[in-house]
Order: structure tokens, then C-alpha cells, then sequence
């Protein structure tokens, strides 16, 4: 999957993973007890067709409880899409403060906090998406998940004192990536600003549906379910 929009979110979730398996060019990444699809799914590479799918590939989801998402660059018109997501650069990336203190518009401010603020973080991150519920289990996985990954930073929207968004960056050796983020706006700018800031270089982002991004070299990647099961 060298260079594709697959590659890109492989190198940043699977770390975040808490299992890994690849089998015939398809990777699965499994975290049971959290809803991000990112480590929730398996990725095929292109050419590479749904029915395919070996029965121990289908087993290692259901064994743990899992539907059967699979990732692709392509739609697949025999499976239902759960979602696309848009996969590219941040275009016109800006510079971060060198106070320490992030700020993209005057109204909201983006900081670096401590991991000892997870908790925090997560509740953030959950209701700027939407799903309140999963704020305290993706707490528990990330506290896990990144202990010993020096690589990821994690950055917190504020405006007038409140949290309204969080974002997880990753370093790369060339800029670095932020596939974990939510917020809406101005403090989703905010935070992807201060995240290409940091990045000195290419920021890879991933937008959602009703994500207001600008992107270059940006790509499709459909998530669909396969096994009809909702999880």
C-alpha cells in the first residue's frame, strides 16, 4: 500500500491499535471497546476485492466482537458504506507561536496539554464528533495506546475557558499527520493550524462528511460493512 491514502492512515492509527494482523496484502487494525474506524477495520489494497477476504480475516473480527469494516480506494457496490473520508494535505499551513501558546483567531486558543489530561482531552474530542458515550473507553485505550509513543502531542481548543475541540498529532520525519481531531468551527482551524504549525511541513489531515477542509493531494478512502452487523 506504499503511497496511498491507505499507507497514510495505516503509519497513524496503527500505533493507536490494539491489535494488528496482515494476511495476503490486507491489514487489520482491531480496538475493541472504542468507535473509531480508523483502528477498527481492515485495509485492502488496491485490486485486491472484498470477496477475497479470507474466512480468517472475517473470524478475527467476529472472535472479537467486531463488525466486518474494510477500508478501500474504492466503493464497493456488493457492501454497505458506512463513510468516506477524504484523505490529503492541509493547504495554506501556518506557523506555530513560539510563545507556546497556539492561537489561529483571537476568539480561540489551542495549547499543548499533558497527557495526565486525557480524560479531558477525550471528553472534548467525543463531543465535538458527536458521541459523548465514548469519551471515557477512548480515555482508557490512548492512556494504553500511548504510553511508550513519544511521537504523538496532544492539542486542546479553548474559547472564553471552555474546550471545544482536541487533536492528536503525530510527528513524522517530514512534517506529520493529524487523523484524530474534532471541532467545530473556528476552533477546528484553530487546531489544525496550530497542528501544521508544529509539523514544519506537510500536515496530513482526514476530513469527514461536513468537515469544512481545504486539501491538496487529496484522495478518497471508503469505509464499508461487510457482514451487516452495526457492532
Amino acid at each position: 500500500m506504499s503511497g496511498s491514502a491507505l499507507s497514510e492512515l495505516l503509519t497513524y492509527f496503527t500505533p493507536l491499535s490494539a491489535l494488528q494482523r496482515e494476511e495476503d496484502g490486507a491489514v487489520t487494525l482491531l480496538t475493541p471497546g472504542t468507535n473509531v474506524l480508523g483502528f477498527n477495520a481492515t485495509y485492502l489494497p488496491e485490486g485486491h476485492a472484498a470477496t477475497e477476504l479470507s474466512s480468517t480475516i472475517q473470524a478475527w473480527h467476529a472472535v472479537h466482537g467486531l463488525p466486518l469494516v474494510v477500508a478501500t480506494l474504492s466503493p464497493l457496490p456488493e457492501a454497505r458504506e458506512v463513510v468516506e473520508v477524504q484523505v490529503g494535505v492541509l493547504a495554506q499551513a501556518g506557523a506555530s507561536d513560539p510563545a507556546g501558546r497556539l492561537r489561529s483567531q483571537a476568539a480561540v486558543v489551542v495549547e499543548q496539554i499533558s497527557r495526565l489530561h486525557l480524560d479531558d482531552w477525550s471528553t472534548a474530542l467525543a463531543q465535538a464528533r458527536g458521541t459523548p458515550g465514548w469519551a471515557a473507553p477512548l480515555a482508557r485505550h490512548l492512556a494504553g495506546a500511548l504510553a511508550f509513543q513519544r511521537d504523538f502531542v496532544l492539542l486542546q481548543a479553548y474559547q472564553q475557558g471552555e474546550a471545544v475541540g482536541a487533536l492528536l498529532w503525530q510527528a513524522r520525519t517530514q512534517g506529520g499527520a493529524a487523523h484524530l481531531w474534532g471541532g467545530a468551527p473556528p476552533a477546528a482551524g484553530a487546531l489544525l493550524r496550530a497542528a501544521a504549525g508544529l509539523a514544519g511541513g506537510p500536515l496530513w489531515v482526514s476530513a469527514l462528511p461536513g468537515d469544512e477542509l481545504t486539501m491538496t493531494q487529496a484522495s478518497r478512502v471508503f469505509f464499508h460493512l461487510l457482514n451487516g452487523r452495526d457492532g
